[in-house]
């Protein structure tokens, strides 16, 4: 028989079941306490920080500023002058009188072909023409004194001037085997070398004109009413990235290309110390008129889309936002077409912070960086005994 519970074990354990709704019930009502007392807190725009506490930006007073904007284009250096010197007559070359890289003066002799054939040619030639030199005159007498027919007269004063143009020929042919140069300037490479066979269009050298060069350049046809003949530009070429060079615009070609809707502007550069070379590439910058505008820091620029916006500061101290159309860009700041005025103040710096309407003030100037602390002294040690 199974042992039987004392009379008090059951009234013990019924009071422990029946406190544990008291204690959810109560949770509960403090749970929904607590949460009312946040809402409330967050309802009040003094508590969370917000409402009409100012918003700390920087600031500036636009007024109009002297502005030249500037066009960028990428050019092709050209020499004034250039030639590829080539042979007109098939030959053997007989002698060379330059070397690769020498300035020489206009006219100076390069290549001499081999003019053997010519010579003897030439000396015939001029044979036959001083005899019939001699007939005409003997003839011109006798038709004076009226004893030849003045019809053998005329005969022989036209074999006479054959005789010449003859000449004159062989002397042109002798002409064409000394290859001179054209003008002054500085030879590339040479590329024949005596006793070589050349032919009608075998390139001996080139000759360049470089003490004064010419760029040329594209520019888009919105901008053909900003380049005039006469106006200063600069370039840097990469060769020589510490040298700026400096010109004019020589003249801008009448035609405008269809295909790229750009127009060719070409310059004149002096190159006294030849540094440019044909076919250099050079970054060209090309300086716009001076003019008075209204422009803004760059960063002041609120872009939403395709429009454009700034936060101007109000009597008030509060902000709205003005719509702006943008010109030019240039050194981090925008010209300002239309939108605001000169003497607005505008905020620069802070925007993503603001609405319209919006209570703003002036942040106070960032102090410099404090220097490095300075070490704190070692306590003194204590006294021996």
């Amino acid at each position: 028989m199974p042992p039987r519970l004392p009379m008090d074990a059951a009234p013990r354990c019924a009071p422990r079941r029946s406190r544990l709704p008291a204690l959810r019930a109560l949770a509960c009502v403090a749970l929904a306490a607590s949460l009312v007392a946040c809402g409330d807190k967050a309802q009040d725009p003094k508590a969370a920080g917000g409402g009409d506490r100012p918003i700390p930006v920087t600031t500036v007073v636009l007024q109009p500023e002297s502005f030249a904007e500037r066009t960028s284009a990428v050019g092709t250096v050209k020499a004034r002058e250039s030639v590829t010197l080539t042979a007109k007559v098939s030959e053997l070359v007989d002698a060379v009188h330059f070397e690769s890289g020498q300035d020489v003066r206009a006219g100076a002799p390069l290549v001499t072909l081999s003019d053997r054939q010519q010579r003897a040619a030439l000396a015939e030639a001029q044979a036959s023409a001083d005899e019939a030199e001699r007939l005409y005159r003997r003839q011109r007498e006798l038709a004076e004194q009226q004893l030849i027919a003045r019809a053998q007269f005329d005969n022989q004063r036209a074999a006479r001037d054959a005789a010449n143009a003859r000449v004159a020929q062989i002397r042109a042919q002798l002409a064409d085997r000394v290859i001179r140069a054209p003008f002054a300037g500085t030879l590339g490479i040479r590329q024949v070398s005596p006793g070589a066979l050349i032919a009608p269009g075998t390139v001996v050298a080139t000759l360049d004109d470089v003490s004064r060069v010419f760029v040329d350049f594209p520019l888009p046809e919105a901008q053909l009413s900003r380049v005039v003949p006469g106006r200063a530009i600069s370039g840097r070429a990469a060769a020589w990235p510490d040298r700026t060079f400096t010109g004019n615009v020589a003249t801008v070609d009448a035609r405008i290309d269809p295909a790229t809707r750009s127009v060719l502007v070409r310059a004149d550069l002096p190159n006294p110390e030849r540094l440019l070379r044909p076919g250099m590439l050079l970054e060209v910058d090309l300086p716009g008129a001076p003019r008075e505008a209204l422009r803004a820091p760059e960063i002041a620029v609120v872009q939403v889309g395709r429009d454009s916006f700034l936060y101007r500061a109000k009597a008030d101290g509060s902000v709205e936002q003005v719509g702006v159309t943008l010109g030019a860009r240039a050194d981090g700041k925008v010209e300002i077409l239309s939108g605001v005025r000169a003497g607005d103040r505008v905020v620069v710096d802070g925007t993503g912070k603001l609405r319209p309407g919006a209570k703003i003030v002036d942040a106070p100037a960032k102090a410099p960086a404090a220097d490095a602390a300075a070490p704190v002294p070692a306590a003194p040690a204590p006294a021996k005994g």
